[in-house]
C-alpha cells in the first residue's frame, strides 16, 4: 500500500523557519515525483510545491518562491519542504502528495500542522 508519513510541524514565531518532511514506502519512490499541498483553516487545498521523480526539477507557487524550497532524496524515500520566514498565512495542514502524471496528486499523506503566530 501507497504510504505518505508527513512529519516535522509545529508552532513557531513569524520569521521562524521549519523544515518538513514525508516520508513514502509502497511504491517506488524514484519513479515519482512528489508535492506538498496546504490547506489553511477554512479554506479548500491549495498546491505549494512540486518536484520531478529525479528531483532535479522543482515547481513552487509563485507567491512562495524565495520562502519555501522543495527537495527530494531518493535514497531516503523522503520528500522535503523548506519553508523560511514563515508569516501567520502560511498555518495550515501541510500534505505530502504523489504525482500521479501531469501534476495530478494521486495520493495524499496525513498531514503535519504549521501555526505561525504572529
Amino acid at each position: 500500500d501507497v504510504q505518505l508519513q508527513a512529519s516535522g510541524g509545529g508552532l513557531v514565531q513569524s520569521g521562524w523557519s521549519l523544515r518538513l518532511s514525508c516520508t513514502a514506502s509502497g511504491f517506488p519512490f524514484g519513479n515519482y515525483g512528489m508535492m506538498w499541498i496546504r490547506q489553511a483553516p477554512g479554506k479548500g487545498p491549495k498546491w505549494v510545491s512540486g518536484t520531478s521523480s529525479e528531483g532535479d526539477a522543482t515547481y513552487t507557487d509563485p507567491d512562495l518562491r524565495g520562502r519555501f524550497t522543495i527537495s527530494k532524496d531518493n535514497a531516503e524515500n523522503t520528500v522535503y519542504l523548506q519553508m523560511n520566514s514563515l508569516e501567520p498565512e502560511d498555518t495550515g495542514v501541510y500534505y505530502c502528495a504523489r504525482d500521479g502524471g501531469h501534476g495530478q496528486s494521486d495520493y495524499w499523506g496525513r498531514g503535519t500542522q504549521v501555526t505561525v503566530s504572529s
